[in-house]
């Protein structure tokens, strides 16, 4: 069974992913294969994770997972920011971690230490692998003083009043700044509004990759140069620093939110091409977002449901409950670059669709091999991997697994036969797709109608029924029937007794 996967796997593999530098799909070839290199901007943890968190960390999960099957050893690197992220993009305001410690009266890294845990806890819920470094700004001071040293050596950046900006103009006169955005420096120079404190700077799209720290800015480290005073790294540089420490000066894939395009990546392109004198990443990938009500889901807009929330249904914009895998098949049902709209509608559809392949899977486990099949399993299997190869495309493989649950249905009907090594096949391919690739599993968790202890208890009374229909006491198992059914159980005769499903 294993074997004819493996064979597979070598057939197919023919990944394309959509490079936002190029603006068009390529194929997937890596630098040194069969190594993988990715880097993937993770949370900056000031507060509690909400679903637009979730949709990077799902989509560069599922991306994980499919190159692990595909058997490529990847080094997954995803960063947890906990210095240098100030309250505007523009080099100004207040770090959001030493904000909110000083409204809770806190020391910022036990802010850090506090979100930081309770990520991992909503990741895990959502069934998202742990990276294999998860790194901390904090951790990379040394590092990015290095990087402030190295660019200011070879001319891409001045220091003013002890903070150190990188000049976009001089690094544009013989590269191409704004090449991953689209933007052009004329556009930005007469589109870009000078804020007041910025009067420091030689032009406003400059950006900060040292700051002097003010004498109340509690996160301080000293400068990178001793001369100076104390000052802290511009959030932009720790991921150059980050990616290029752990993944080399040239890797192959780094991810993150469409909203991270402009300017973090772009000004993270500069920054290593300054440092290192050659472009650090071979493909860039952004997911869309997640909006509500046609508006970017976000914090600043105060219109974000945390992730704890849909597990509780505790949010005036929820109708109920939510489980994490409803959760995550949510997301997964669209392309990862589609913007994905939140509504209780669409996840209780999701959660239908999931139940859905969770009882098939079921039923799969229990299906009789006959001497002959009537059914194209490799196709299926083919249509699988070619949804994926197409830069990722869940929401194309989610509907050939559903013809895989037709089928399985019909086959338990008696409708369609299928003889052993198919029937191999297909439970192999359903793990792999649906359990393996998509990360789904087995949920019983908040939100969910059906526990262990609801299933016993259906389970013997749908005995006592069919002991009532042997003793032909058909009134009794009539009434038993009828009752369950008004309760939302689905009962199947069948002529090894019976099977039953909850009413999504």
């Amino acid at each position: 069974m294993q074997t004819a996967l493996n064979n597979f796997i070598v057939m197919e593999k023919n990944l394309h992913i959509y490079n936002t530098l190029s603006r068009k799909k390529e194929v997937f070839e890596p630098i040194n294969p069969p190594f993988v290199g990715m880097y993937v901007c993770g949370p900056t943890v000031y507060g509690d994770a909400h679903l637009g968190h979730a949709r990077p960390a799902i989509t560069f999960d599922l991306l994980y997972r499919y190159l692990q099957h595909l058997e490529y050893k990847v080094r997954y690197v995803r960063n947890i920011t906990d210095v240098g992220h100030l309250e505007n993009d523009a080099d100004e305001g207040e770090d959001k971690i030493a904000k909110k410690a000083r409204l809770e009266q806190l020391e910022p890294m036990e802010i850090v230490e506090y979100f930081t845990h309770r990520y991992h806890k909503n990741m895990e819920a959502l069934n998202v692998l742990r990276p294999n470094i998860e790194p901390k700004a904090s951790g990379h001071i040394i590092e990015q003083q290095e990087m402030v040293r190295k660019i200011l050596k070879k001319g891409f950046a001045y220091e003013i009043n002890g903070s150190v900006y990188f000049d976009v103009e001089k690094y544009n006169q013989t590269n191409d700044y704004g090449k991953l955005s689209g933007r052009k420096l004329e556009d930005l120079l007469a589109n870009t509004r000078q804020l007041e404190g910025q009067d420091e700077k030689k032009n406003p799209f400059d950006f900060a990759i040292w700051k002097k720290a003010a004498p109340e800015h509690i996160m301080r480290w000293p400068s990178y140069d001793r001369r100076k005073k104390d000052g802290f790294p511009g959030w932009h540089l720790e991921c150059s620093v980050m990616s290029t420490k752990y993944l080399g000066e040239q890797f192959d894939i780094h991810g993150g939110g469409l909203d991270l395009l402009f300017p973090h990546h772009e000004c993270e392109i500069a920054q290593s091409k300054a440092a290192n004198g050659k472009e650090s990443v071979k493909y860039w990938m952004h997911n869309n977002m997640i909006t509500i009500g046609g508006q970017k889901m976000g914090k600043s807009l105060n219109n974000f449901i945390i992730l704890d929330d849909f597990f509780t249904g505790n949010h005036k914009f929820l109708e109920k409950a939510y489980s994490p895998m409803t959760v995550r098949f949510f997301i997964l049902q669209a392309h990862y670059r589609s913007t994905v709209d939140f509504s209780n509608e669409a996840l209780q559809a999701a959660e239908k669709g999931f139940n859905k392949l969770m009882k098939a899977g079921e039923t799969l486990n229990k299906l009789k091999p006959d001497s002959k099949s009537s059914v194209n399993i490799e196709k299926i299997k083919s249509n699988c991997y070619n949804a994926m190869n197409d830069d990722l495309n869940s929401p194309v493989l989610i509907s050939h697994l559903f013809e895989a649950v037709r089928i399985i249905n019909l086959i338990n009907d008696r409708k369609e036969s299928i003889n052993q090594n198919d029937l191999e096949n297909l439970k192999s391919l359903y793990k792999t797709f649906v359990f393996d690739v998509l990360g789904l599993r087995e949920d019983k968790s908040s939100g969910s109608k059906e526990t262990e202890l609801t299933g016993e208890l259906i389970d013997m009374i749908l005995n006592l029924r069919l002991e009532a229909k042997k003793n032909k006491d058909f009134a009794t198992s009539d009434n038993i029937r009828d009752e369950l059914t008004k309760k939302g159980i689905v009962i199947k005769d069948t002529k090894d007794g019976f099977e039953w499903e909850i009413e999504s």
